[in-house]
């Protein structure tokens, strides 16, 4: 498929740029792949559309601190990083904004008896720096560190625990997994007296997951990788539900590549095998799930592999209807907007 079929024009006041208190009212478009039905709703309203048995699965990694500002030992010049990707114990990939940083550039983090240094080793093919810092990075992150907030919001946000889930507990993501920032302990605690249950994996989402694509021809496109785990107690949790007839509902799409990578490791159809590692899981129409059968997500930029992968999960007609809907009824769009449940 050609990738501007992914393609649509969104008005610039229909994106979010803060997110709604109580994080439950949002507004929420209920999808039906049986029959072509969709719904209008409120987010809180979800469990009328859940069943008692129903295994929902969220990705609980949290946003680090990962933007910082540095400067160039020899000339002083400042350039802003973004960490992207851990790539070993003290190599990071890092998204270098300001003066040129090519490979052996010197990096300073901090000043006087507190500073940190970093050399750039290679350019990746996408533009990205990988950096090797002279010891783990992370304890710096908490003092010279900001939260990254996606570029096309431009208001400041006063809590930065609001671009963060409630569940969030794994550090390592430089975005994130947004289609759970609609849930509340209040919401979470109501679906389990429900009999739904809840349970968790990790994947640490870089901004290439968010990047547009840029390939003419969608299957060209190649996904880097990006660390994730689906423990064996989960796994077995996943399993069970599965030999029961509940369904496995994933929160978000970065839940949903776990849940997959997991599912085609198996020897067995439908179930999935303990994940820890990394996937480049490119889904996207013409794909066949294995493991996931409903999909809670928000609205997704033009041409992202997050689009991509909802079309392959719904239809791609079926997807295109439902974001023509959406603008009509005036959704709010992205990361702080509204969410929608295909079932």
């Amino acid at each position: 498929m050609r990738t501007a079929e992914f393609d649509y024009h969104l008005p610039p006041e229909y994106i979010a740029q803060h997110p709604l208190t109580p994080r439950d009212s949002s507004r929420l478009m209920v999808l039906h792949r049986d029959g072509g039905r969709i719904e209008h709703r409120v987010f809180r309203e979800i469990g009328e559309y859940l069943r008692p048995g129903d295994l929902l699965v969220a990705n609980e990694s949290r946003v680090i601190p990962a933007r910082f500002l540095a400067r160039k030992v020899r000339t002083g010049g400042k350039v802003e990083l973004l960490l992207l990707t851990k790539r070993g114990e003290r190599i990071w990939e890092v998204l270098a904004t300001g003066r040129r940083v090519g490979v052996g550039t010197v990096l300073s983090l901090g000043r006087g008896e507190r500073e940190l240094h970093g050399t750039a080793l290679a350019t990746t093919p996408s533009g990205s720096r990988l950096i090797e810092f002279e010891e783990a990075i992370e304890p710096w992150l908490e003092d010279a560190g900001q939260v990254p907030l996606p570029p096309y919001i431009h208001e400041p946000l006063h809590d930065v625990e609001r671009y963060q889930t409630v569940y969030a507990r794994v550090p390592g993501s430089a975005a994130a997994p947004t289609a759970g920032l609609h849930f509340t302990p209040q919401l979470m605690n109501a679906l389990r007296a429900k009999g739904i249950e809840f349970t968790f994996v990790t994947l640490d989402i870089s901004l290439d997951t968010f990047r547009p694509v840029r390939e003419e021809q969608m299957e060209d496109h190649r996904m880097y990788s990006e660390g994730c785990c689906l423990n064996p107690q989960v796994a077995d949790q996943i399993n069970r539900a599965k030999r029961e007839g509940r369904r496995v509902v994933a929160v978000g799409t970065t839940t949903v590549r776990v849940l997959e990578t997991a599912a085609q490791r198996s020897s067995t159809d439908g179930f999935v095998e303990p994940l820890e590692g990394s996937t480049d899981l490119f889904i996207h129409p013409g794909y066949q799930f294995r493991a996931v059968e409903a999909l809670i997500t928000n609205f997704h930029l033009p041409r992202s592999t997050l689009l991509m992968l909802v079309a392959a999960f719904a239809g791609k007609a079926f997807i295109d209807r439902a974001y023509q809907e959406a603008i009509r009824e005036r959704y709010r769009f992205y990361s702080f907007g509204d969410a929608m449940v295909i079932l």
